[in-house]
């Protein structure tokens, strides 16, 4: 039997990065902190903590208005915290709010809510909160809280785009907003575009795909489960990762040897080890050998 209910899904936004700045074990102890902090926020405001996950955190809500206010709680105190903090330490938390019908089973919970509220996390960027409509009903616009549209977004795995707007929480935010309205729903438009809208082709040899924003993140490797296959010895079985953040496209490399990047228009390689940089516009990737090497497996890619 479905609960309905209003999910928060948290994400500490560069946790890998404080990772390899402090260590692993002053980097736990710190998001061990930010994290038993978000789930005090979650008790004090009604919710209940479903489980963490590494950086994460999942909660659930018997009401839409006790959600919001304590992700807007989360967001406005963690600010603070952050400020007192040194900068290795600083995690921006990124949230994502669905509400919807949720199965609770042996502890844990599924369904379409707790789906779309980790999704919106990844996708949203660090300070943001990104919610459903269904889980703004009923909630106010109050203290420096609005709702701003973002539009139809489609979220991989369902078939249906989801209408989601951004919970501004900033007390000095601009004043243009477009206020919610629960007879509004841009959903009705037919026309309607994804919000996010943005899309990367990949092509090696005679392999072409194109991989929309909410498809990502895809994988590139050797193996035939990868999105992307590029069947070569010097790929790793899993050698890279597109993904989709904060608006922009990112290649974050997971490989053995590396990846390396030239840009279209000119500028020095990039050489990746598990690290990543923002794609943008065109160029190639060589996969696990530099450009110097001539045979190295190279795929080229255009973000548009």
């Amino acid at each position: 039997m479905g609960v309905h209910s209003t999910v928060v899904f948290t994400d500490l936004f560069g946790s890998t990065g404080a990772f390899e700045a402090l260590g692993n074990v002053k980097a736990t102890e710190a998001v061990t902190q930010v994290t038993t902090w978000i789930a005090n926020v979650v008790q004090s405001n009604k919710g209940r903590v479903v489980k963490t996950l590494g950086d994460g955190v999942l909660a659930l809500f018997a009401d839409n208005r006790s959600a919001i206010n304590a992700v807007v709680e989360m967001q406005r105190g963690h600010q603070k915290r952050m400020a007192q903090m040194p900068v290795a330490k600083r995690m921006p938390i990124r949230i994502g709010v669905a509400t919807g019908d949720v199965e609770l089973v042996a502890g844990d919970c599924y369904g379409d809510a707790v789906n779309v509220a980790a999704r919106l996390s990844d996708l949203s960027g660090p300070h943001q909160i990104w919610a459903n409509s269904a889980s703004l009903d009923g909630a106010d616009e109050s203290e420096g809280v609005r709702f701003r549209i973002l539009g139809p977004i489609n979220i991989r795995g369902r078939a249906e785009p989801c209408s989601v707007y951004q919970i501004e929480w900033q007390d000095d935010v601009a004043s243009d907003f477009l206020t919610m309205q629960a007879n509004l729903d841009p959903m009705l438009d037919a026309s309607y575009t994804d919000a996010l809208g943005r899309q990367i082709e990949l092509t090696w040899l005679d392999t072409k795909k194109t991989f929309k924003s909410f498809e990502l993140p895809i994988h590139i490797g050797r193996v035939r489960q990868a999105d992307f296959v590029v069947n070569d010895p010097r790929v790793s079985r899993t050698h890279a990762r597109i993904d989709w953040r904060n608006g922009s496209v990112m290649l974050v490399d997971v490989s053995s040897y590396g990846c390396w990047v030239r840009f279209s228009g000119g500028g020095s390689d990039l050489l990746l080890r598990r690290e990543e940089c923002v794609l943008h516009g065109r160029g190639e990737i060589a996969l696990g050998s530099s450009f110097a090497d001539l045979s190295a497996p190279t795929v080229s890619f255009s973000v548009s």
